[in-house]
């Protein structure tokens, strides 16, 4: 791709996402008063967050790879589970990615 197309898309995508922000102001209050697009928009928010995570946890452009990133999920997941401050999941998450690394895996 050229410079110039690259420019292209960034600005079509661009006028897409204002446009898709914009619709969501002028959507009628009514609407979103409803309890189903409430819970829906919920849903949605916390799949996306989960599809993110697994993307960016096993994924690696075009193949699934096993590293030091999946055990550093499964430590976090584990000190959520037990009600660890958010900080503290980070470090442990960090501190087994990091450890596992220096042992030569991932």
């Amino acid at each position: 791709m050229t410079s110039a197309t690259v420019w292209v898309v960034v600005l079509a995508a661009s006028a897409v996402c204002f446009a898709l922000k914009l619709a969501g102001h002028l959507v009628p209050e009514h609407w979103l008063a409803d309890e189903r697009v409430a819970r829906t928009a919920a849903l949605v928010t916390a799949a996306l967050l989960a599809a993110l995570v697994a993307v960016q946890t096993v994924g690696d452009g075009q193949a699934l790879v096993v590293d030091a990133r999946l055990p550093a999920l499964g430590v976090a997941a584990v000190a959520l589970a037990l009600r660890a401050p958010f900080i503290v999941v980070v470090v442990l998450a960090a501190a087994t990615a990091a450890g596992l690394r220096a042992l030569g895996w991932g």
